[in-house]
């Protein structure tokens, strides 16, 4: 038996380590469901909660081949991959849309190696970012398409959220700047776009951080917080 032993161990970890990267910390087989806390405060002191969820609804087949599907109760389906390069966004789709839009290029949600300084870009767009006079107000109409720099920060990390405690962490923060009319004063100003995103083994993402500061008599911005509440 106890030569049995280190064969078998070896085994498990090979099978352990065949997983593509970031497998652990963004479940993409079905079955599972997530429950989030959305916090939008605006420097206007205006505030703004919600629920949303999440739900893994496993593999379908896209014109270019399988990939793993995700739905939001707003109504927006997301389908991804993952290999040895990490894992990808490939297709989005919402409500309104008669098919899957292939994104042009993959959009990573983590990206190999899983180390601190590791770093790509993708796009966003401004979630908080609002005109005061003018309609429609969201800066997101204007500016859907604006390339943001992620990096890994940290690993490791312990994260605290209403479904619990989790450790083991990975934290990714992206940075991106829109430029916008601030005021007559200021004139144009570089508004940064920031994002913190924190990732736990065999959950996911647990909570992200969204802060878009406008400080402009033209312009209001303020902070989102997304909090995991449930998940299975």
């Amino acid at each position: 038996m106890r030569r049995l032993a280190l064969p078998l161990t070896c085994c498990a970890l090979l099978a352990a380590c065949s997983k593509p990267p970031g497998s652990e910390l963004f479940p993409l087989d079905d079955g599972h469901r997530w429950t989030y806390q959305v916090r939008s405060e605006y420097e206007n002191n205006t505030l703004e909660t919600d629920t949303r969820v999440l739900r893994s609804l496993g593999r379908d087949s896209l014109a270019d081949g399988s990939a793993w599907h995700r739905r939001s109760d707003d109504g927006v389906d997301y389908w991804l991959r993952s290999d040895d390069t990490g894992i990808y966004r490939v297709a989005t789709k919402s409500d309104l849309d008669d098919e899957p839009k292939k994104d042009p290029l993959p959009r990573y949600v983590l990206k190999a190696p899983l180390a601190v300084g590791t770093g790509w870009q993708a796009t966003t767009t401004a979630y908080l970012l609002r005109r005061r006079q003018e309609f429609p107000p969201e800066i997101r109409h204007s500016h859907p398409s604006i390339p943001m720099n992620y990096s890994i920060e940290a690993v490791g990390e312990a994260v605290k959220t209403p479904a619990g405690e989790f450790s083991g962490c990975l934290r990714v923060r992206g940075l991106a700047t829109l430029r916008l009319f601030a005021d007559p004063v200021v004139g144009w100003k570089d508004m940064p776009l920031t994002t913190r995103e924190w990732y736990c083994p065999g959950v996911g993402l647990v909570k992200l951080v969204r802060e878009e500061p406008a400080n402009s008599t033209f312009l209001t911005g303020g902070t989102l917080t997304m909090e995991l509440t449930e998940w299975q």
